[in-house]
């Protein structure tokens, strides 16, 4: 797995390999667990531009911008910028606001265009009667000041700070030099990429023609999202034709009418059983996926029943997850021994799945453009509430069904308000992010990391 990305400095775009087409040798940006990166798409740069616009002014944003997830509450993830970090993007799934930290990295870019939102800390503190270093240190603030990460200046260095309870935390002030960057779009970063793109599709169609005759069929598994549309699209370069889809029920009328476009085969095995089932288990977890067995497994294996055995061209990657993480190019499918997987994009990142779809102008899942990670089930416990949050306002048509569920298994299982207002039904052994949240906000769990009834949490 990749944990680094390289950045050309000279053309100031990210890059696939160490190389960038005007020949310069990239620098390396360290990133953070689980190392995948995708672009900022529509969505994530409005709310995003709209809390630094609100915060610091005007800025101008630079028109590549990448994410690079991490664990957190709910969704945290680092913004790079410039080739550099830029900030934490991150969700707070009890106020149910984002915010925007920003990384002492940015500064040089950010003070020439910063325009509200610094503290000049010689209002503040008495800067002559301080020696030394004043970072890492923590004073009273002479006026009011709203809580959270600010920038703060004094005697023209610069540095961040945290504002709480009426003190403020300096984490670090330093001299600070204004730089200019150049301001490429993505059609710049594709061209400069190009010969890496050209190596990744040319490796993975012949990873595909090696495997498609090791069982008398050879066909697509399609989802509709991005990976398995890139899949889908290297595979008929290989020559596979055949792809299928198996509906859930539960997908996004986007997806759907996407997949129609594809031209793929829609199998649809009994989708109606995840709401009988759901009374009796109560919502799936990220920890109880019973819903993937219902809705997916069992269906492909009915598929697969009426088709006997073949290689099945997937589009799973090895930073989706960690259960992904040691993929194999083939994998017998345990569930189905019909079933041969093989997994050509297994060592991509969302970086280079976008700049590949972009390059070769594949159209993608409209969902992506409003904020949606990874597309599947509409109400899949591993998404995320900030995602779900989105959704509950842009698709009240689908979600309705889903929250009145929840609020009816929370009142016959005594659950507290936490339970579907923080997303925590997403669990049934609460993780320790979690459990943290809730003893930080006073919200009790059980002696096995269960969320406490609602006449403990009184």
């Amino acid at each position: 797995m990749k944990k680094i990305l390289y950045w050309c400095e000279h053309c100031n775009v990210p890059l696939i390999g160490q190389t960038c087409s005007c020949g310069n040798e990239a620098k390396t940006i360290a990133l953070l667990q689980p190392y995948d990166i995708r672009p900022a798409l529509s969505l994530d740069r409005e709310r995003i531009i709209q809390i630094l616009t609100s915060q610091y002014g005007d800025i101008p944003v630079p028109k590549v911008m990448l994410l690079n997830k991490t664990g957190g509450y709910d969704r945290a993830e680092l913004i790079i910028i410039n080739g550099q970090r830029f900030g934490w993007f991150t969700f707070d799934p009890v106020k149910k606001t984002y915010s925007l930290e920003i990384a002492p990295e940015a500064l040089p870019f950010l003070v020439q265009h910063i325009s509200k939102g610094v503290i000049d800390l010689g209002t503040h503190i008495d800067l002559k009667a301080e020696k030394g270093r004043i970072g890492g240190k923590r004073f009273p603030l002479k006026e009011p000041v709203p809580d959270g990460q600010v920038i703060v200046t004094a005697n023209g260095k610069y540095g961040t700070a945290t504002v709480k309870d009426g003190y403020i935390r300096i984490k670090e002030l330093l001299p600070v030099l204004p730089k200019v960057y150049p301001n490429p779009d993505w059609e710049t970063v594709i061209a400069k990429n190009a010969y890496h793109l050209k190596n990744l599709e040319r490796n993975a169609v012949r990873t595909i023609k090696r495997h498609m005759k090791d069982r008398p069929l050879v066909n697509v598994s399609f989802s509709g999202g991005k990976d398995s549309t890139v899949v889908l699209h290297l595979a008929r370069k290989a020559g596979v034709e055949k792809a299928f889809f198996i509906d859930t029920g539960l997908e996004f009328p986007e997806t759907i009418q996407f997949i129609k476009e594809q031209g793929v085969e829609i199998i649809r095995k009994g989708e109606n059983n995840f709401w009988q089932m759901v009374e009796k288990s109560g919502p799936p977890g990220k920890d109880n996926r019973w819903c993937c067995t219902l809705l997916k497994l069992d269906p492909l294996k009915m598929y697969l029943d009426g088709i006997g055995p073949c290689v099945t061209i997937q589009g799973n990657r090895w930073y989706e997850s960690w259960n992904r993480a040691g993929l194999n190019v083939t994998s017998q499918n345990p569930a189905n021994p019909l079933q041969l997987n093989v997994s050509p994009i297994r060592n991509w990142r969302a970086f280079e799945v976008f700049l590949y779809l972009w390059w070769r102008k594949i159209p993608t899942n409209p969902m992506y453009e409003q904020g949606v990670e990874r597309v599947g089930c509409y109400l899949c416990p591993a998404m995320l509430e900030s995602e779900y949050d989105s959704i509950r306002k842009t698709h009240p048509g689908i979600t309705t069904r889903w929250d009145a569920f929840l609020r009816k298994w929370a009142e016959k299982k005594q659950m507290p308000d936490e339970y579907i207002s923080w997303g925590l039904w997403r669990w049934q052994t609460l993780p320790p992010k979690m459990r943290e949240l809730c003893r930080n906000m006073g919200v009790l769990i059980n002696d096995d990391f269960t969320l406490a009834r609602k006449e403990r949490n009184k």
